[in-house]
């Protein structure tokens, strides 16, 4: 499989997948509960991203809740072959926006079957476990809700598994159950803490897909970017985005968004080549408070 996209692409397991992919989790309604405003323009982006190449669309049956997994079901499907669709289980939604842990066996289970309805498959092309709070990763052992992945991807329900917002630990401890294809963490220029971790998986063949590209910065951090972008004729999120793309092969991109012009402007800043000076710049921005 040959793509135009930067980064080109990566093996998850047997399933080949472009590195630029695409989240959909800003396609549902504030704070990732409800419809769109704009359901037309969400399903247009969606189509885009397809028609673009991307093969890799991150998802979850909690965002909306259902509301991003019908989207994508009406926009794209039947599903073209190369398409492949990565989803999440392990939170629900309360009725205050928040997201509340849901990691027992049948809850599990219930989502795991939520996941297949609302996107019309009779198997899942992957699923991370997604550990910890709304804080961050917490520790703890993942070992009786991983288990109950792994039963049933032996039902041949789900045919990949990783894991999400997890401690390095947990992913050692998932290692030692069953295989995982994908750790999907917080991680960007100013949040450096799964930098040993990334090499690590990156030895194993094993991708890294970080959220929030442009999370968490602090304003001296954000300023620190801003310059470098300037210098560069970009924007912040292209040098960031970039960033991620050099700094791993195994680094898998899922920039969301519910525009089809600030998709465009993601692929083509994304592609953006940093030089050993522009990057030994951006390495210095972790350090900055």
């Amino acid at each position: 499989m040959s793509t135009s996209l930067p980064g080109g692409t990566w093996t998850l397991g047997d399933l080949t997948v472009t590195r630029f992919g695409y989240g959909a989790m800003q396609l549902a309604g504030p704070w990732v509960m409800g419809p769109p405003a704009d359901r037309e323009g969400a399903l247009a982006v969606l189509r885009e991203a397809a028609d673009n190449g991307i093969t890799h669309i991150d998802t979850s049956d909690a965002y909306g809740p259902r509301i991003t997994n019908e989207l994508i079901r009406e926009a794209l499907h039947p599903y073209p072959e190369s398409l492949h669709l990565a989803t999440k289980v392990g939170a629900t939604r309360d009725e205050q926006g928040g997201w509340p842990p849901a990691r027992r066996p049948e809850d599990l289970r219930r989502q795991v079957h939520d996941n297949l309805t609302s996107l019309g498959l009779d198997v899942l092309d992957l699923v991370n476990l997604r550990l910890g709070d709304a804080e961050g990763p917490q520790p703890g052992s993942l070992a009786e809700a991983y288990g109950t992945l792994v039963e049933l991807q032996q039902e041949g329900l789900i045919r990949h598994l990783g894991v999400s917002n997890a401690t390095e630990e947990q992913v050692a401890e998932a290692q030692s159950i069953a295989p995982i294809v994908c750790v999907q963490n917080l991680y960007n220029l100013a949040h450096r803490h799964d930098d040993k971790l990334i090499d690590r998986l990156a030895a194993e063949g094993i991708a890294y897909v970080p959220f929030f590209p442009l999370g968490g910065f602090t304003p001296l951090q954000s300023s620190a970017l801003s310059a470098v972008a300037s210098r560069l004729g970009s924007t912040p999120m292209s040098v960031a985005l970039a960033w991620l793309l050099q700094r791993s092969p195994n680094i898998l991109l899922i920039p969301g968004t519910s525009s089809v012009t600030h998709l465009r402007e993601n692929i083509t800043g994304a592609a953006l080549s940093l030089s050993p000076e522009d990057l030994a710049e951006l390495d210095t921005i972790a350090g900055q408070r």
